[in-house]
């Protein structure tokens, strides 16, 4: 465990098991923690203040904005989130990386804010299991599919912005790399290295999406 731990960022479009990934750093190691956001939308059902959220009214945020208070903050559907300075500082002098999960914007500020964060694109092995993943539980219609692989074009976009690429073909695997870039054992996983494969894969979303969708939601995981 380093002295002062590092921020860390996983970004990946729906469907390549980021949240599975960042569970499992946090459940599997006492030095990973889920990072606290505070926003300004209500509590919903069982969410606790200060576990879940930091639950402020848009007042509160905005001074916490005008005071640099955050590291990152966004507004998404007219409600306000971000990430308090406060927590990463006191994680990182405890030795605790925060795990977060942001989208690229957010990513940005806080590279910015926190140079030492550690920027962490995640990849599905290809697009076939991106769709089967999307589809193959059966809960999500044609549209929201759709929605799905047209917000991963642009994510996919963004892939250059990020210090390290790891694919997830397998789960314990991509854990031990990305713990491996956390610790500074692995130093060289930019973007450079799949930026091909990055290409294939958005044009391959591309025709999928140019296609009569519907004969994709069959596709089963």
């Amino acid at each position: 465990m380093s002295e002062r731990a590092s921020p860390v960022v996983l970004a990946a479009p729906s469907g390549t098991g980021k949240t599975t990934l960042a569970r499992r750093l946090v459940e599997d190691r006492e030095d990973y923690v889920f990072s606290i956001s505070a926003t300004t939308r209500p509590p919903r059902p069982g969410e606790r203040d200060g576990i879940d959220y930091h639950f402020v009214d848009r007042a509160r945020f905005e001074e916490m904005v005008v005071s640099g208070e955050f590291a990152e903050w966004a507004e998404v559907h007219g409600r306000l989130y971000g990430t308090p300075q406060a927590q990463l500082k006191h994680a990182a002098e405890s030795g605790v990386h925060v795990v977060l999960d942001i989208d690229v914007q957010g990513a940005r500020q806080l590279s910015a804010s926190v140079p030492d964060t550690k920027l962490i694109f995640v990849l599905p092995p290809d697009v076939g299991t991106l769709l089967s993943r999307l589809t193959g539980r059966g809960t999500e219609g044609p549209a929201e599919v759709a929605r799905r692989l047209e917000s991963a074009l642009e994510e996919l976009q963004a892939v250059e912005n990020f210090d390290y690429v790891v694919v997830n073909d397998d789960l314990e695997r991509c854990l031990g790399m990305i713990r491996g870039i956390v610790s500074g054992e692995i130093r060289a996983m930019g973007h450079e290295a799949v930026e091909q494969d990055v290409e294939v894969f958005r044009s391959e979303i591309r025709r999928i999406l140019a296609d009569d969708f519907s004969d994709y939601t069959n596709v089963s995981s």
